[in-house]
């Protein structure tokens, strides 16, 4: 046969394989669409389908009447203005510049009298000061009796008082310190980059003494206060949780590449004075969770993670996530081509979540003091029923032909596992119907964690750890986290002995130092 000869094969296969193939290949394209949506596509999971009925109610489908009923003379009202988002503060400072002729011009153009000043134009604009450094010299005064000097052999010293320093032996201020942490944990400015610009102030001030200075204050003087909100924290009884990666390069017995975890305990919405804690640890073991709750008895909001089923104690009621659940369905609805969504069992799934989310709107809307009793109530009553309907669906839709590796098998696998966590949410009416709450906390840790990337040792994890407790904790009660960690580093090293360390809490020091 000469090379210029084509043959052509055929292939047999049988009609299991070709199933098996074309399954394949739907699963490799939904990735594919999938991982675009999520690298050039828009974060959201808000959809055009979001406002099509599932269920049928009277007043989505009600005709209008043939005739229209009398319309009664109501008051006029005015639309109330948007509230403005640009707006300068009342309380700062105000620096008057006035513009003013100088007296030989003060004369009228036409007669040559004098002119007095009939009115004012005020242009108000916004002046930043860029921060500076100065030096605070601290001189205490000691004084000794002269009488004693000249006629006694012993002559007493008395000192004048004199403010602890945040750090013995360092020329480290409270107002420095709390600078650095804000700068690095709230605004996610990276250790070297303050180096940069302390540099270019002319402050020699190196990243390692910055993070001595971190690490001391951290043990010394927001250790106990994050004690403290620990050991309120589980006297409460409905909690979030989540958790997130972190990299430690000298982790021991770990190579750099690992990874490690940062851990997130938070209180609900139904708590006075909210408190977030994160919890460092080298690994995403279910012990770690056990561990620091080992105090807590009560409802648990958490993600589908199987660890917070296996190894959480008995006194602790896991509540399942239904943004997840309804997740899920999105991304399978997305990875549908876009004239086969409307109508499709992807569809389906999530309209089913919407109107669970779409009931909660409404009990938002009830009066505070019966808020959590009738919304109990009304789930039991309406929520229950559109919970019934999804997980029935999803049964059947299970025996039936999807396949279990697409999104959409996923999605109903996923809603079927969870059914016994998904369905606590009717338990209590201070239950939330997600787990947000926890990733909406967790979320400033992720946004710091682009900039500054890794620690270097566990213990500057843990350092981690703690300020992010104490800031986000301060910043949920309201607080500056500049002038509260100031306030803190002024008053804990002067507290006399045996005081509370519940008058440093957030809610309760004040920022007059």
């Amino acid at each position: 046969m000469s090379n210029n000869t084509k043959t052509a094969e055929t292939v047999v296969i049988s009609k299991a394989e070709y199933e098996s193939l074309k399954q394949q290949v739907a699963w490799l394209m939904e990735q594919l669409t999938l991982s675009k949506r999520r690298q050039f596509g828009v974060s959201s999971e808000k959809s055009e389908y979001d406002q099509m009925n599932l269920f049928n109610e009277a007043e989505t489908v009600a005709e209008v009447p043939a005739v229209e009923p009398d319309i009664e003379d109501v008051k006029s009202y005015r639309r109330k203005k948007s509230r403005a988002l640009d707006r300068l503060p009342p309380d700062l400072p105000v620096e008057v510049i006035e513009y003013e002729l100088p007296d030989d011009e003060r004369h009228c153009p036409d007669c040559g009298k004098s002119l007095h000043t009939m009115g004012r134009e005020i242009r108000e604009e916004l002046k930043l000061v860029p921060a500076k450094a100065a030096i605070v010299r601290h001189v205490r005064h000691v004084y000794a009796c002269r009488s004693c000097e000249r006629d006694t052999e012993h002559t007493a010293f008395v000192k004048a008082e004199m403010p602890e320093p945040v750090i013995k032996g360092s020329f480290a201020s409270p107002e420095s310190v709390a600078h650095i942490m804000a700068q690095k944990f709230v605004m996610g400015i990276p250790l070297y980059r303050q180096e940069q610009e302390w540099e270019r102030n002319g402050v020699h001030l190196s990243r390692q003494t910055m993070s001595n200075w971190l690490i001391r204050c951290a043990e010394e003087w927001l250790k106990p206060i994050y004690d403290r909100l620990h050991e309120l924290l589980c006297a409460e009884e409905v909690l979030h949780a989540d958790e997130t990666t972190v990299q430690v390069l000298n982790e021991p017995g770990k190579v750099a590449q690992n990874k490690s975890y940062m851990w997130l305990y938070r209180t609900s919405g139904d708590t006075g004075h909210p408190i977030v804690l994160f919890d460092y640890r080298a690994s995403r073991s279910g012990d770690h969770p056990a561990e620091f709750l080992r105090y807590f008895k009560g409802f648990l909001h958490t993600d589908g993670y199987d660890e917070y089923h296996r190894k959480l104690p008995d006194g602790i009621n896991v509540v399942g996530c239904w943004a997840h659940c309804r997740r899920k369905f999105d991304e399978a609805l997305t990875a549908i081509p876009e004239k086969d969504r409307a109508g499709s069992e992807s569809l389906r799934g999530k309209q089913f979540c919407d109107r669970l989310f779409s009931l909660e709107r409404e009990y938002e809307k009830l009066s505070p003091g019966d808020n959590f009793k009738a919304r109990r109530i009304d789930r039991a009553e309406r929520s229950k029923s559109v919970m019934d309907g999804l997980f029935a669906w999803a049964a059947e839709r299970a025996e039936k032909d999807v396949a279990p590796k697409s999104l959409l098998g996923q999605a109903i696998r996923y809603t079927l596992s969870q059914r016994p966590w998904l369905e606590r949410v009717l338990l209590d009416g201070r239950l939330e119907l997600s787990n947000n709450r926890a990733e909406r906390s967790i979320k400033p840790f992720v946004i710091g964690r682009k900039n500054w990337l890794f620690n270097n040792t566990p213990k500057g994890a843990g350092t981690s750890a703690m300020i992010y407790s104490i800031v986000e904790t301060a910043k949920e009660n309201g607080r500056n986290p500049y002038e509260y960690l100031t306030s803190v580093f002024h008053k804990a090293p002067n507290l006399p002995e045996g005081h509370s360390i519940d008058s440093l809490l957030p809610w309760n020091l004040s920022s007059n130092n």
